[in-house]
């Protein structure tokens, strides 16, 4: 098996080294990552420059840096290392728990796999004032891989750790509301500068992601690609019998005047 790791938090940062150390029990691991950090940067592309793709020496690994986005990372991956069968993105150092897997770039890179057709698996950890214990966390990366390597039928799944789990659940995406705060701040000659933060305004729901970690539960989300409001489409489908080309057409024809329906007719006769 071929397996493509990713990131974030860019081709230095721990969270790759560890799961990469993981995946290699799995198949041939390479790993393509951001020469620096581009954390919430969600699923942008750089269509607007070329992108560099170098590689470098990290630990026992091939290694490759881009200086373009996670998803950049993830085409230029898969270009030139082909029949890749698995994609694997993280360990983010933070969680990527319910509304933000909008914005996240750990699992834009899982995405982007799933895209092009491959299995995309984003994972992440939370993160308190120092740096995530990996040695307590690998049992449990193992069994989630172990879980999910092999299961063709999920394009793309999101999975969260907590600090110190105390097993393994499958859960639900949390969708309830965050509110996104601007916090002012000033540079050090007093230049104003802005953070944008955001926090649950709500208790996560049983069953969710949220709920999951903040109970110390490693969580695993299958997700999908596909956005369609599904009981929203259905019920405006109920509404509105007459599809809108049936209503362009009989715009179309009541809009023609007497004089050129008699002369269409005439040619018919």
């Amino acid at each position: 098996m071929r397996i493509l790791i990713s990131n974030d938090d860019g081709i230095y940062s721990p969270g790759i080294l560890a799961l990469a150390k993981v995946a290699a029990r799995f198949g041939e691991v390479r790993i393509v990552a951001p020469d620096v950090e581009q954390s919430s940067m969600g699923h942008a592309i750089t269509a607007s420059r070329p992108l560099r793709y170098r590689r470098i020496p990290l630990g026992e690994f091939e290694a490759y840096q881009v200086n373009g986005t996670p998803a950049d990372c993830v085409a230029l991956g898969t270009h030139h290392w082909e029949r890749v069968d698995l994609v694997l993105s993280g360990i983010n150092l933070g969680p990527n728990l319910g509304n933000s897997c909008w914005h996240s770039g750990t699992l834009a890179a899982a995405k982007q796999a799933a895209l092009l057709g491959l299995r995309g698996i984003a994972l992440s950890t939370c993160v308190g004032d120092k740096e995530p214990n990996f040695v307590r966390l690998e049992p449990y990366l193992a069994k989630v891989l172990d879980l999910l390597v092999n299961e063709k039928t999920m394009s793309l799944v999101n999975v969260n750790f907590p600090e110190k789990p105390r097993g393994i659940r499958w859960t639900r995406q949390s969708v309830r509301h965050y509110n996104g705060k601007i916090v002012p701040a000033k540079d050090p000659i007093g230049r104003p500068l802005f953070w944008f933060t955001v926090r649950p305004l709500q208790g996560a729901e049983e069953g969710t992601d949220r709920w999951a970690v903040e109970h110390n539960w490693v969580s695993v989300t299958p997700l999908r690609l596909d956005l369609t409001a599904e009981k929203d489409l259905a019920r405006a489908l109920a509404l509105h019998h007459a599809p809108a080309i049936s209503a362009a057409k009989k715009s179309k024809s009541t809009a023609r005047s007497p004089k050129k329906t008699r002369k269409r007719r005439d040619a018919v006769r």
